[in-house]
């Protein structure tokens, strides 16, 4: 099912959210993208745009070479869903991240997330990924 220009302009907010703050871990832009009262539900940040900031300020200092690779990305209605490959330290295999975004007035409004630490093995040969 095709998405509707709503959701197109959802999913293109959430790909700048990534290339523009998440992955680069610049706050600069977060008041561009992100709305004032932004509610995060992840425990390693507080809530609102100032505790958003201090986590990514926090983050680029303690892991400057982390990356963010979006593997899959989805849009329904006000919310967008992306399967992320959170590397915090190259050479690491990283976390398998669900990142969930609500979106409101061309901000993103609401966010939560859960990730899994990709082991060295698994029982079976599928990729998290």
């Amino acid at each position: 099912m095709p998405y509707t220009p709503a959701e197109e302009a959802n999913l293109r907010l959430i790909r700048a959210v990534y290339e523009q703050v998440l992955g680069p871990l610049d706050s600069a832009r977060v008041d561009e993208l992100f709305a004032p009262d932004y509610i995060q539900h992840s425990p390693l940040a507080a809530t609102g745009t100032a505790g958003l900031k201090a986590f990514l300020d926090w983050a680029r200092n303690h892991s400057p070479d982390a990356r963010h690779d979006v593997k899959r990305i989805f849009a329904e209605g006000d919310h967008v869903i992306a399967h992320v490959h959170v590397v915090i330290h190259p050479g690491e295999r990283g976390n398998a991240v669900v990142d969930i975004f609500r979106i409101e007035n061309g901000k993103v409004a609401e966010h939560w997330d859960v990730a899994q630490e990709i082991p060295p093995r698994a029982a079976n040969n599928n990729d998290m990924l």
